[in-house]
């Protein structure tokens, strides 16, 4: 998945399937060329979920199609479980774009969501537990 004359980097995928729920699954995916496109990233990891050892069907079969940048190496983590939505100024990545373009380093953490999910939430965020 990376190309030998790029430095491979290793990203870690937060899959959420309820904001209201707090329900995620943290995916590792190692040797992550940061040249490839967000959306080449994001056909990787959709194809990756689906035959992942250990990984609930429920999360599988979820239909993500937005990622954001969440938490980079080395910066200040939020108290919130699932994701923070007073990080405006960290934007949702862009699928022309390349992942370093987009901001994505070393250690960088992303949560994979549906859109139509986290614009409910962001309009009315109130957990259920």
């Amino acid at each position: 998945m990376c190309d030998p004359g790029a430095a491979a980097v290793t990203l870690t995928v937060r899959l959420v399937r309820s904001f209201e729920y707090r329900n995620f699954k943290p995916v590792v995916f190692q040797a992550v060329s940061p040249e490839q496109s967000v959306q080449e990233f994001i056909q990787h990891v959709l194809k990756d979920i689906e035959t992942r050892p250990g990984l609930p069907p429920p999360f599988r079969k979820h239909h993500y199609d937005t990622m954001k940048i969440i938490h980079q190496a080395h910066g200040a983590k939020t108290n919130d479980l699932v994701m923070s939505l007073d990080d405006q100024d960290k934007p949702l990545l862009q699928g022309n774009e390349t992942l370093r373009a987009a901001g994505v380093a070393n250690e960088t953490e992303l949560a994979f969501f549906r859109k139509a999910d986290y614009d409910a939430f962001k309009a009315n965020p109130q957990t259920v537990w």
